[in-house]
């Protein structure tokens, strides 16, 4: 198949990756602008390159024309999870989804690959609209936690350097390697509610200094600005030498006066 033939196979494709990425993105997103923890924590996709996708067809013992039916990974999803339980709360999210179509789902975390390999692949049809008109994607979803992912890295890289006969001594520290993650964790899980309550605060601190310096900038524009100046300098005092409430409670009262001056609206009740 000549290079442009194969670019413009692999368009649509593209498409879809790019398309579920922002998706994925803007719900994690969403979770955290409402204040809410989001199970989603990373999220990124790529279109297997032309050369990977004849070496698994080589590899099956599948014809060229039978590429796009019998290759599920050709758009590859990977979300990236912070702890093991939030992996199923992405894969019920995914089941929700409108508009995709799951066709199939493998779990590699109940019953791990030989290697150790640890995940949950969730295969699904996407729809695109392509100048061509309407195209069916298959795409792959992976979803695993941040050490899952560390060593799946790890594993690939080691399957390349080996082309894929990994020497006897490797594969039994990889296996090794694989426990101490699945150890890991589960002792991640066992302080999660900690862990996460401590994200949550230290996203509503950092919001709330964005909403203070947003506040002040605002102000500057339209009232006294000696005063905005002594208000100022009263936030870094607070900053730097204050409690995190005495700051939450300074950043109440400036938004209350950014409300009364009409430079911002009140967002604290």
């Amino acid at each position: 198949m000549e290079l442009y033939a194969w670019r413009e196979k692999l368009a649509p494709y593209e498409l879809a990756v790019e398309e579920l990425v922002i998706k994925f993105r803007h719900m994690m997103s969403d979770y955290r602008a409402a204040g809410r923890y989001s199970p989603i924590e990373q999220v990124t996709g790529r279109v297997k390159t032309i050369s990977s996708i004849l070496d698994k067809a080589n590899r099956k013992g599948v014809e060229l024309e039978d590429i796009e039916k019998r290759i599920d990974d050709i758009a590859g999803i990977r979300i990236i999870c912070q702890f093991e339980e939030d992996i199923m709360a992405v894969v019920a999210i995914i089941r929700q989804m409108t508009d995709l179509e799951v066709v199939s789902e493998r779990d590699y975390l109940g019953e791990p690959k030989e290697s150790g390999y640890r995940s949950y692949h969730v295969n699904v049809f996407y729809h695109v609209q392509t100048i061509y008109g309407h195209r069916r994607i298959r795409a792959e979803i992976q979803i695993r936690t941040l050490a899952m992912n560390f060593w799946a890295i790890i594993e690939h890289s080691l399957q390349y350097k080996y082309n894929g006969d990994i020497p006897t001594v490797v594969k039994e520290r990889l296996m090794a390697s694989a426990r101490a993650v699945q150890q890991l964790d589960l002792e991640m899980s066992s302080i999660r509610e900690d862990v996460v309550g401590s994200q949550g605060a230290f996203r509503r601190d950092a919001g709330n200094v964005a909403d203070i310096l947003n506040n002040l900038q605002n102000l500057y524009q339209i009232a006294d600005k000696d005063a905005v100046l002594c208000i100022q300098r009263e936030f870094y005092e607070i900053y730097k030498h204050g409690s995190k409430e005495e700051l939450r409670e300074f950043g109440r009262k400036l938004d209350k006066l950014a409300a009364d001056k009409k430079a911002q609206k009140l967002r604290y009740g």
